[in-house]
């Protein structure tokens, strides 16, 4: 059984004991959070019917909240001398999930 999650502007198949790196959630270390279901697959029924799948439930503990790598951001323009280097971290929370439905 699997379900697919939104979060973050992103989706996610997930199913339980997995580990995912997710954008921040305004959560603290040990706290257990509820995602949004988009789809359910349990063997051979699928519920893909956003509305109908809302109504099941997953839920997922906070393991921890940390920075990503270093995303380099290089702009240029080729002849004018132009060169930028910026750098980026996001911040993401780990999260394992515990209970799909």
């Amino acid at each position: 059984m699997y379900a697919i999650v939104k979060t973050g502007g992103k989706q996610y198949k997930v199913a339980v004991g997995d580990k995912l790196n997710i954008e921040k959630l305004d959560a603290q270390v040990g706290d257990t959070v509820e995602l949004p279901v988009i789809c359910v697959v349990d063997g051979t029924a699928v519920e893909a019917n956003p509305e109908a799948a809302a109504a099941t439930k997953v839920t997922a503990e906070v393991l921890e909240q940390f920075r990503g790598k270093k995303q380099l951001v290089f702009k240029f323009k080729k002849r004018k001398n132009y060169k930028k280097l910026r750098g980026h971290r996001q911040y993401l929370t780990r999260v394992e999930i515990k209970t799909i439905g």
